[in-house]
Formats: structure tokens, C-alpha cells, sequence
């Protein structure tokens, strides 16, 4: 047996819960952010939190044409779209600046079952 096992055990539990701080930091700053996501150049303008979740839509009124009602509408709903596509991709890389270094220091492989706790294979 290891006469210094326990310690080993103390310092991996410190070691979680240091990283469960961690992520739950991480989670906090991404619930407070917000990202812009833009298309049209300019035209529409939606606001996403750092979760993914629309906040807000703005269009601005020069991409509507009162002459034709129905291809504005499709056209707007197209920026629209775009603009949420492009807000994503933003969240998308804002997660992986505050969340892939906690997934890369698990192992990449998460603690249930994953193998990603160092020195306990299947934590």
C-alpha cells in the first residue's frame, strides 16, 4: 500500500473543486456576456448572451421597402437569420475561450465516466 494514498485522494478532491469554481465562474461570466451578431451591412443587428440565447433584434428601418411589402419581409427575415448565424459563431468561439481550457484540464473527456480525472481511470 501507499502510505501517502490519502494524500493523494485529499489533493484530487481539492484539485475538483478547485475546477468546479472554475467552471462555475465560467458559466457566470458567460450568463453576463453578450455578443453582437450582424448581417446586411448593418441593417439587422441581434444581440445573443454568452449561453445563446437571443436577447435582441434590431433592424433598421432602411432595409424596409414599402413598394414591396412581401420580398422585404423574406429579405428581412433572411437577415435576420444571418445575423443570428453570425452572433452563434461568436458565442460558439466565446465558449470555447472560457470553457475549453476546464474541458482540456478533465481530460477532455468530462468526470462522469469519461476518464478524464487524472490518476482515477473511469472519473
Amino acid at each position: 500500500m501507499n502510505p501517502g494514498g490519502g494524500m493523494d485522494m485529499q489533493a484530487l478532491l481539492q484539485q475538483a473543486q478547485q475546477m468546479q469554481q472554475q467552471l462555475m465562474e465560467a458559466q457566470q461570466q458567460l450568463d453576463e456576456a453578450k455578443v453582437e451578431g450582424t448581417s446586411g451591412g448593418g441593417l439587422v443587428t441581434v444581440t445573443v448572451s454568452g449561453r445563446g440565447s437571443v436577447e435582441d433584434i434590431r433592424i433598421d428601418p432602411k432595409a424596409v421597402d414599402a413598394d414591396d411589402a412581401e420580398e422585404t419581409a423574406q429579405t428581412i427575415a433572411d437577415l435576420v437569420l444571418a445575423a443570428i448565424r453570425d452572433a452563434e459563431a461568436s458565442v460558439e468561439e466565446l465558449q470555447q475561450e472560457k470553457m475549453g481550457p476546464l474541458a482540456e484540464g478533465l481530460g477532455g473527456g468530462g468526470l462522469p465516466g469519461g476518464g478524464g480525472m487524472p490518476g482515477l481511470p473511469g472519473f
